[in-house]
């Protein structure tokens, strides 16, 4: 993609990337800087461009690579480039201005043109996909840190008591690994099979611009659990039943459970989150 706005005037900006590798309760361990260049704006309309209003807090898909800007319009500055099929969510209240949508991403409030986004399909296609992706985890061992699953490949061992703990084998997750990966959080972490930890219980534990907390009696499936609290913290997904009392989950336990399909409760000091 060219490096330049529609008025000729090169734009590099510098984004600052956390770099999480922490388990459960993890927080980030180091920061690296990345050069970031815009994307091309001038690559003719999508037969799929987004016109009309939506409802707030709607799920917007880039089709190409698309800057993030600090106004609606190309005279603005660059806040980031979200690369193509990323996920955005509506943060102006379903309406563009002049075919500007304002949207949230990774945490960045900008706008973004409507020329390069559409509407993605149903949340509930969304619940349902994560669910199968947490379905593929099961049977894979407990692994601090991290988070990857692959159909047909050797599921890997812990041993010990975490984060002391031992793992063998390429594969696993710990149980905000687990729940990265079928949330797909960020966007680019969408890849079941590569080894990804972005977020620890210590971030889902707070609202953000990709998850907010829910009453428990309202949990739909795939919405979460989690709780962090004294250094310590878990999440689960939930698939069915009591949000206060027996329900079915998806899970990556600990060392001696791995990740598991089963029926759970959960103490007061865990509360909902949704994503979708």
């Amino acid at each position: 993609m060219s490096s330049q706005s529609r008025s000729g005037h090169p734009m590099k900006w510098l984004v600052v990337l956390a770099v999480v590798a922490a388990g459960c309760g993890g927080g980030a361990s180091s920061v690296e800087s990345v050069e970031l260049k815009g994307a091309d704006e001038e690559l003719g309309t999508s037969a799929n461009a987004l016109t009309g209003c939506v409802t707030a807090g709607a799920s917007l898909q880039t089709t190409t690579d698309l800057n993030l800007r600090s106004g609606a319009g190309t005279s603005y500055g660059i806040l980031l480039t979200m690369p193509g099929n990323s996920i955005a969510k509506e943060a102006g209240g379903g309406c563009p201005t002049s075919g500007w949508y304002k949207v949230t991403y990774s945490g960045v409030t900008g706008w973004a043109s409507g020329t390069y986004l559409t509407l993605v399909a149903s949340s509930s296609t969304a619940r349902d996909a994560a669910v199968t992706r947490a379905q593929g985890a099961m049977g894979f061992s407990y692994w601090w840190g991290h988070g990857a699953w692959k159909s047909g490949a050797s599921v890997g061992s812990c041993s010990g008591n975490c984060p002391s703990c031992t793992h063998s084998g390429s594969y696993g997750a710990d149980c905000s690994g687990f729940l990265a990966k079928a949330w797909v959080v960020p966007s680019t972490n969408s890849n079941v099979s590569v080894d990804s930890h972005p977020y620890g219980t210590i971030h889902f534990n707070v609202d953000s611009s990709q998850w907010t907390t829910i009453s428990r009696d309202s949990l739909l499936k795939a919405d979460a659990l989690v709780y962090n609290q004294d250094g310590a913290g878990h999440t689960f997904l939930y698939e069915s039943g009591d949000g206060w009392g027996s329900m079915w989950a998806y899970e990556c336990k600990g060392c001696a459970y791995g990740c598991v399909h089963n029926l759970r409760t959960a103490t007061t000091t865990y509360h909902a989150i949704r994503h979708f």
